[in-house]
């Protein structure tokens, strides 16, 4: 197996292990800082709000195709491995992205760290659960979730008082040594890498295709719904309700504030009861914090507006966690990598999805009767699409023997 085996929670190596994957995990998604720059991105390049598209799609579809051959790659040959080059890789993005001269120079940039971003993400969940055992990774992955939260909370909050003071490349510019810290921390910290396999033979293993299969579609959904705030909010916040840099970006972390919140009380509730229950109630929640975004207009209170965001991202939170431990626990130790890089797979897909599909809603709509109107068809888009998830979720499965 190539990673360590499985230990206590509370034994010093796993402990050690799940904060430096977690570490990596929260350095690659401080990317939410991009979010808050689009629109002094989008002035910079003389760009329409609807190309900052790509700045997604370059970066998300990347690494959507990689973090599952990421997650092979470390079943192969070592997580660890493959992690550190993640981040060494990441170092190497930022600085390319920090110093684009032409928006053609940064997409390409979005695609080095997308490369980067796979290795990272396709090897944290098999870190994070090779080292606990099989009744605490419900928990563990909790713990993963909540850093990748933290880091939505983090960034957003960040890049408003930075791309105030110094402009957007600096939230490029800033992760560069992030990146190098956790990088030498998992050198030293990291467990050790069994040797290398020449080849791998899997016996087969009673996996279930079909409930797998379901469990990434709802992801798909899930996570191309939440887009909808990530592409549009900051236009929102600070282009129609003049909020500054820094003010968009506090209200903009609420959502990740939800997450944050949500993913450990998932995570230890899902050891208790199972994942159905809170799987469903998790896309309710989605569902409703999204339709009441869409409401939203020049005049509603930001109290409410922020009530929202944090429902929305509470709601993902509570839904996120027991769906990559279903995902998880559908495959053996020996296939953890393959396991987590799937899972990452189906929500970075959702995402490229509902990036495209939402952005191409918000620019029809655009066109034809402004902003507020394209506003409120993206966002009831991306409340319908998570509440059809939800009520896929609803339906019972049937386990044939």
């Amino acid at each position: 197996m190539a990673g360590a085996s499985a230990r206590p929670w509370g034994s010093h190596v796993g402990r050690l292990t799940r904060w430096i994957a977690a570490a990596g995990a929260f350095t690659i998604s401080l990317d939410s800082m991009v979010n808050v720059a689009f629109p002094a991105m989008a002035a910079s390049f003389h760009l329409p709000p609807e190309s900052m598209r790509w700045v997604i799609v370059c970066y998300v579809l990347t690494y959507s195709i990689v973090s599952l051959a990421g997650g092979a790659l470390g079943d192969r040959i070592g997580h660890a491995r493959v992690f550190r080059g993640g981040l060494a890789a990441s170092a190497v993005a930022f600085m390319i992205a920090a110093s684009a001269p032409a928006f053609g120079w940064l997409l390409g940039g979005r695609v080095v760290q997308g490369v980067a971003a796979g290795l990272v993400y396709g090897t944290a969940p098999g870190l994070t659960t090779l080292v606990v055992s099989p009744g605490m990774r419900g928990r563990a992955l909790g713990f993963l979730n909540a850093a990748i939260a933290l880091s939505g909370i983090a960034g957003p909050v960040a890049a408003g008082a930075l791309v105030r003071v110094f402009g957007w490349p600096s939230v490029f510019a800033t992760r560069v040594p992030i990146a190098l810290i956790v990088l030498a921390w998992a050198w030293r910290g990291a467990p050790p890498e069994p040797p290398i396999i020449p080849s791998v033979r899997v016996a087969a293993a009673p996996l279930r295709p079909a409930p797998v299969a379901r469990q990434c579609l709802l992801s798909f959904f899930a996570n191309g719904g939440i887009f909808a705030i990530w592409l549009l909010a900051p236009f929102y916040l600070i282009d129609l309700r003049g909020l500054d840099a820094l003010a968009g970006g506090l209200m903009f972390m609420l959502t990740s504030l939800g997450m944050g919140v949500a993913a450990p009380f998932a995570g230890r509730v899902i050891d208790a009861v199972g994942a159905r229950a809170p799987m469903l109630l998790g896309l309710v929640i989605e569902a409703l914090g999204l339709l009441a975004i869409s409401r939203a207009g020049t005049t509603t209170p930001l109290a409410l507006v922020a009530l929202a965001l944090f429902g929305a991202g509470f709601g993902l939170g509570l839904f996120q966690v027991p769906n990559m431990t279903a995902v998880m626990s559908a495959f053996p130790a020996t296939q953890q990598g393959i396991a987590g890089g799937l899972a990452f797979m189906a929500r970075t897909l959702g995402v490229v999805a509902g990036v495209t599909t939402l952005s191409a809603v918000f620019g029809a709509w655009r066109r034809s009767a402004g902003f507020e109107a394209a506003f409120v068809a993206a966002f009831v888009v991306a409340g319908a699409a998570v509440g059809a998830a939800a009520l896929v979720a609803g339906i019972p499965v049937r386990h044939r023997g």
